[in-house]
């Protein structure tokens, strides 16, 4: 199972990537390893403001269906519009090319309430 360390991870098996304001959101490489082959992802509109805990879009794959939380709040800068083309990137690279969203972040702390990989870990097992 890959959790890569410099990431922090929602108990709703998103990732977090930040740089700065900006952070780039997806889903964890366990979460896609348990919802099988992704075949479409609805994205929220860039503009859009979420806000933590709140449901930004869905993963559609051939077992089932599951909702994106936000890990946390803020405005949606960009979408990964190849993975309309390409939605199994998700399954093969979760954590490079299968990014789904950047959120500029409305409140940095919330960072600091997200898991670190060694945490992550230990919700997982």
């Amino acid at each position: 199972m890959n959790v890569p360390d410099d990431l922090k991870y929602s108990a709703d098996h998103e990732w977090v990537r930040a740089d700065g304001e900006t952070v780039t959101v997806g889903i964890t490489d366990y979460a896609q390893g348990e919802l099988g082959d992704v075949i479409f992802i609805e994205f929220p509109e860039p503009g859009d403001t979420v806000a933590a805990g709140d449901t930004f879009g869905t993963v559609e794959a051939v077992k089932t269906v599951a909702d994106l939380f936000a890990p946390l709040s803020g405005e949606v800068l960009e979408v990964n519009s190849a993975l309309e083309d390409s939605p199994e990137s998700v399954n093969k690279d979760p954590y490079g090319t299968g990014w789904i969203v950047r959120i500029k972040a409305g409140n940095p702390e919330e960072l600091t309430r997200l898991m670190d990989a060694k945490a992550y870990r230990e919700h997982i097992s």
